[in-house]
């Protein structure tokens, strides 16, 4: 039986991430990747920056933490080999070849963005493509860290081909799923906490690659259990509730800083509210938002697309307001999220249909 709040959950927190990245890309707390703000903080405060302290800590550790529950349901139906092939297709293809069919369009603003307007200044045509293809990587982070760690979990299922570990986990109390939260801040400490910008240091702190296994490890083996659910289904108006307030004293003392920095990611104080966030979503959405309609059904088909597709729109109509227009900030604000959810849906649809274009840009063989 599907899990419709799985992927309710899913499509839901990808289309924060599309509000994210809105917001993201105009400010001014020193995040890197964005085109900046609109005057320096603290004279200009851009409190709508509050949107990134909201969503940063948890909804991409969520979003780890739910592809795990899914591999769990997934290789339950079918082999390894079969299941790794088939991630292999939609994760690695999108995410490599998918760089040289369309993401070097995004790789192409990114420089612009990063002020490298010069870039390209004497450069041969192809090697200029092949600068924009990998520039072009942006939010593909994701998806291949993710297919990395399905590599790794073949690895440690062939260590529990008993499965005793997963029934072990299952055994979990609500005691134990909180402290599990230690493992949000250990992971953490694995970044470089001062990054030199002559190394891969800056790599490394944006793939976090030990830091999203452990959610993705803990939705395989803890939160794939019904058990488990149904506990966090009962508690999850406390359990909300406390993430509220741990988010609000984060929030309130640290507003103004790089939410994105080794040294603020790796604080007790966010990696609570980071893991107190997804067990509260997780036992919402399964109280609340266990059933399908129209809208959730194409989301669901669609939210991977989306998230492939979006930051294309964000860079390019971001940077070209952000240049060449004398729009108010309120108004770029507007525009480019009316435009990031209006143009994502139509540009997803118009790749989607066209086969080769599919396969190497979504991974898909045939249309759904």
């Amino acid at each position: 039986m599907r899990k419709h709040w799985l992927d309710n959950l899913r499509w839901v927190t990808v289309l924060l991430v599309l509000l994210y990245h809105v917001i993201y890309f105009y400010n001014n707390k020193g995040v890197f990747g964005g085109i900046g703000g609109f005057g320096e903080y603290p004279d200009c405060p851009q409190y709508q920056d509050v949107v990134m302290y909201i969503l940063y800590p948890w909804f991409m550790p969520l979003l780890f933490l739910l592809a795990g529950i899914s591999a769990r349901y997934a290789l339950q139906k079918q082999s390894g080999k079969q299941w790794f092939k088939a991630r292999t297709r939609k994760l690695l293809v999108p995410g490599t070849i998918g760089l040289f069919v369309f993401h070097w369009m995004v790789g192409f603003f990114n420089t612009l963005v990063a002020k490298n307007e010069g870039v390209f200044d004497g450069v041969p045509a192809v090697a200029k493509y092949f600068i924009m293809a990998f520039s072009g990587t942006g939010p593909l982070w994701f998806i291949q860290v993710l297919w990395l760690l399905c590599f790794i979990l073949l690895l440690v299922r062939a260590l529990d081909r008993r499965g005793k570990l997963y029934q072990l986990c299952g055994k979990a109390g609500m005691v134990v799923l909180l402290l599990l939260g230690v493992l949000f801040w250990a992971g953490e400490q694995t970044l470089v906490k001062h990054p030199r910008p002559e190394t891969l240091d800056g790599l490394w702190n944006l793939y976090k690659p030990l830091f999203y296994l452990l959610p993705f490890l803990l939705g395989y083996f803890v939160f794939a259990h019904d058990a488990v659910q149904e506990k966090l289904q009962k508690y999850w108006i406390p359990l909300l509730a406390a993430a509220v307030i741990s988010g609000g004293a984060l929030i309130g003392t640290t507003f103004g800083q790089d939410n994105t920095s080794p040294q603020y990611l790796g604080s007790p104080l966010n990696c609570l509210y980071g893991y107190l966030m997804c067990l509260a979503l997780m036992g919402w959405f399964r109280a609340r938002f266990d059933r399908t309609g129209r809208l959730a059904g194409y989301m669901t088909r669609s939210s991977f697309g989306l998230y492939i597709v979006h930051y294309l729109i964000i860079a390019a109509l971001g940077y070209m307001m952000k240049l060449y227009t004398p729009l108010c900030p309120w108004a770029m604000y507007l525009i480019l999220t009316l435009a990031v959810f209006t143009l994502s849906p139509l540009l997803y649809e118009i790749l989607h249909s066209i086969p080769v274009v599919r396969w190497c840009v979504f991974g898909e063989k045939r249309k759904k």
